[in-house]
């Protein structure tokens, strides 16, 4: 008794610490997506191609990914056949293609700020998508169903504020980069941004909503394709590398100025650096270890983490101002999310119940075909072993 108590002290004593890493890892995670919302701003103020930046990203993307998903599996991933290639280009386009061009369009002509607080309506929207194809089932019989469909109007109603109502200027801080030389990296960055003035706001949130949207499709999409083909660091592998392709055709057609494939100063660089080594390197990989030990949802509850962390970030070094209208769509888009997160785990919960009710009555049926069978040998104790066997 006295070794097994032991035991489960160890075993509580050693599950701390993984919770911790989880956490850290959650928050590191959410500082390096924030800083690609800065560092992309950045580059697209530096003056770099919306086209050619992308084509950088996913080739430092594809050449991080391919070792890990050749080498990890290798055993279990199916053969490649034209109905998976062509699945993984349609992935490429929805996922790569249009969620990165739809991102970067809305980035320019609004504020990290908003597009990092407008990707918190992702969940509701690919709960939204899973349930008009029938991929999820929405129970209004049930407060889970209530709360994921409540919290996917909020989200809508919070991401039609942001756009349609940009509201008064509540908080605009005074610049305190403006007077850096930019004698360093760093300045040359930071010089660089700026925000969203002379752009067109709601046509930025417009992009951004097809940003979301072909996030969301792309998550929906991966269902059915990784039921079939249950290989996911290779899938991902796939679909990078078909985006690039993608994006590598779209550019060569519309991007003639090869001065624009050139690398001017190191901040530009850096940019790229940070978007494919950090954003879709690293953070993919921190993100696959979160999701693997803590959960989905334990992940996706950190999301407006992010989201304070921009903000913040935005103020600090961009002196970026808040307007009313944004702020009451993000608070909406919050609460929306952790609605449907809320019903998520909720609709787990009912579903653990309903199997461990199911397996019980199975359990139950067999006792009573075996009490009964052992009933009828007893009553007839005479019978021939033959018959018995039979």
């Amino acid at each position: 008794m006295a070794d097994t108590a032991g035991s489960v002290s160890t075993r509580r004593m050693c599950s701390v610490p993984e919770k911790l890493q989880l956490h850290l890892a959650m928050v590191a995670l959410q500082f390096g997506y924030a800083g690609f919302h800065v560092v992309s701003r950045a580059a697209l103020n530096m003056g770099i191609s919306k086209l050619v930046f992308p084509v950088y990203r996913n080739i430092i993307a594809f050449l991080l990914l391919l070792p890990f998903a050749y080498f990890l599996e290798k055993k279990e991933r199916p053969a490649m056949t034209l109905n998976f290639a062509l699945q993984f280009i349609l992935l490429a386009l929805v996922g790569i293609t249009a969620n990165q061009g739809f991102y970067l369009l809305g980035l320019e002509n609004t504020s990290p700020t908003f597009a990092s607080a407008i990707q918190n309506s992702v969940p509701a929207i690919t709960f939204l998508m899973a349930a008009i194809f029938r991929i999820e089932k929405v129970r209004l019989d049930r407060k889970d169903g209530i709360a994921k469909v409540v919290g996917t109007l909020f989200c809508v109603a919070g991401a039609t504020v942001i756009t349609l109502y940009k509201g008064p200027t509540i908080y605009s801080p005074a610049p305190p980069l403006n007077q850096i030389q930019p004698d360093s990296l760093t300045s040359t960055i930071l010089l660089s941004l700026g925000d969203a003035k002379g752009k067109n706001w709601t046509l930025g949130c417009v992009y951004l909503i097809g940003h979301c949207l072909s996030w969301s499709g792309w998550l929906v999409m991966q269902a059915p394709v990784l039921k079939k083909y249950p290989a996911r660091l290779s899938v991902t592998a796939y679909t990078c590398f078909f985006g690039l392709i993608q994006f590598m055709i779209i550019a060569a057609i519309f991007e003639r100025n090869l001065d624009a494939w050139i690398f001017h100063n190191g901040g530009e660089v850096f940019s790229i650096l940070y978007a494919g080594v950090v954003a879709s390197g690293i953070a993919f990989a921190v993100q696959i270890w979160c999701i693997d030990r803590g959960g989905p949802v334990f992940v996706a509850v950190y999301q407006p983490v992010q989201t304070l962390v921009v903000a913040i970030m935005a103020s600090f070094a961009l002196g970026e101002e808040f307007y009313l209208g944004g702020i009451i769509g993000a608070v909406l888009i919050v609460v929306g999310l952790y609605l449907v997160l809320w019903g998520k785990s909720e609709e787990k919960k009912f579903a653990s119940k309903e199997k461990v009710m199911i397996q019980s009555t199975q359990d139950h049926g067999n006792n009573s075909r075996s009490a009964s069978h052992i009933k009828t040998s007893l009553t007839q104790p005479l019978l021939p072993p033959s018959t018995e066997n039979v």
